[in-house]
């Protein structure tokens, strides 16, 4: 919809502001040792530690912290300490549902300030199950829509992606989760400059919030969820106007 934005369109401006303060780097490692430590080191035979790998290339993060990440996870680096990943469910302003996905050392201390985030900008945390059905994964890819057409992402398709569409000032490629890497390499191979490549939980049906009252609100909740230490990635099904997303950032 015109002049309408989702959260998949939005979080990805906000993790450029994450990188210059380091924060996102951290967030990344995070990602790439729980993976690791999940599944294996071998990104071919673990296409979550290979959907993190991605991620954080799509974010400039360097080699050697990839391979240190890694390492600790399977036991080859400093193990630090033990991480686990967390999923929270829950509803924000506006019957809008929210996934948190979080990876912590200290479930409870998450656990307690993820439910005053929810509390405090006017959503409430739900049971496990309660949102969950809402969302399916999948690898999300952007392209920058001022630098390429939907015509250089056909080759995308080729590769064995599912979607190629429009997504405000970007372009998103939808790809089965197992597939993000390979569509991402036949994108590079073709020339296309990909901003990013991570897995994603996509919401079946997007909930409209017209209401500027609760869209200011959920807007606040959602920053305050994804900027969270322990917060991983944060997933919404949301569709709100732009006009009330840039006076809600310009207020944050």
């Amino acid at each position: 919809m015109s002049g309408h934005s989702k959260w998949s369109s939005i979080k990805h401006r906000k993790a450029a502001a994450d990188a210059k303060r380091g924060q996102l780097f951290t967030k990344l490692a995070r990602a790439l040792t729980v993976a690791a430590r999940e599944g294996s080191g071998d990104p071919d035979a673990n296409h979550t530690l290979a959907a993190a790998i991605e991620k954080a290339r799509s974010y400039s993060m360097p080699k050697d912290n990839i391979q240190r990440a890694i390492d600790r996870g399977t036991g080859e680096g400093d193990a630090g300490a033990a991480i686990e990943r967390v999923i929270y469910e829950g509803y924000g302003p506006g019957g809008v549902a929210v996934l948190v996905e979080a990876l912590t050392d200290n479930r409870n201390r998450t656990s307690a300030e993820i439910r005053h985030a929810f509390d405090k900008h006017g959503g409430s945390l739900g049971e496990p199950g309660s949102v969950a059905w809402q969302f399916h994964k999948k690898g999300a890819i952007t392209v920058d829509a001022l630098r390429h057409s939907e015509d250089d992402l056909l080759v995308a398709i080729d590769a064995g992606a599912e979607d190629v569409s429009a997504d405000g000032d970007q372009l998103r490629v939808l790809t089965p989760a197992e597939d993000l890497a390979a569509v991402r390499s036949a994108l590079a191979e073709a020339g296309v400059e990909v901003a990013s490549a991570e897995l994603a939980m996509e919401p079946g049906a997007v909930v409209e919030v017209t209401d500027e009252a609760e869209a200011r609100a959920l807007m606040r909740l959602m920053d305050a969820l994804d900027e969270h230490d322990d917060v991983d990635s944060v997933h919404a099904n949301f569709d709100i106007p732009e006009t009330v997303i840039e006076e809600a950032e310009a207020a944050a």
